[in-house]
């Protein structure tokens, strides 16, 4: 079972960066892709990017196009969240998660691990 561990949130204001990671402990690791997601409170979770594990091919919500990028290390198990530009409307909890599919990459049913989540408050 693959056990993943972000970490890196925290309190920041408009226009403000963070850099999200998420440190997955399985030595074999070899996800399809991994993703970033968000919840609000009161809202359900939310697609934020993913990168393929093997190619480094990304794709990115519309919202945060632009501003986040996402990135991956493969020797370390790691994937990055850096976000910059932030708005107040980011503010939520950030996971992140594992596919082995290809397809309907912003479906959260699509995903098999996640992690615990870490806060990100982003006052105006």
């Amino acid at each position: 079972q693959v056990q993943l561990v972000e970490s890196g949130g925290g309190l920041v204001q408009a226009g403000g960066s963070l850099r999200l990671s998420c440190a997955a402990s399985e030595r074999s690791f070899s996800p399809y892709a991994m993703g970033w997601f968000r919840q609000a409170p009161g809202k359900e979770r939310e697609f934020v990017a993913r990168i393929t594990w093997s190619g480094g091919i990304t794709y990115y919500a519309d919202s945060v196009k632009g501003r986040f990028t996402i990135s991956r290390d493969n020797a370390k198990n790691e994937v990055y969240l850096h976000m910059s530009s932030l708005k107040p409307e980011d503010t939520a909890i950030y996971y992140c998660a594992t596919t082995r599919t290809a397809t309907a990459a912003t479906r959260v049913d699509r995903y098999d691990y996640w992690g615990q989540g870490t806060q990100v408050t982003v006052s105006s």
